[in-house]
């Protein structure tokens, strides 16, 4: 896996996967599943679908 997510990115990334997660989990919903995408690709910096599509918002 080639890191494709920048710094900025990553970190809005991790702030929005927990954010939903919580929501999920306040709400006792299935949102707090989906909050593991953003969670999870903000974490390991690589992006599947960023992969697919040749993007990269890393600098180096």
């Amino acid at each position: 896996m080639k890191i494709n997510i920048g710094s900025t990115e990553r970190m809005l990334r991790f702030i929005a996967g927990v954010i939903i997660i919580g929501v999920g989990a306040y709400y006792q919903s299935w949102w707090g599943v989906i909050g593991l995408v953003p969670l999870l690709t903000g974490l390991f910096r690589f992006c599947p679908l960023y992969a697919m599509l040749g993007m990269n918002t890393c600098k180096s």
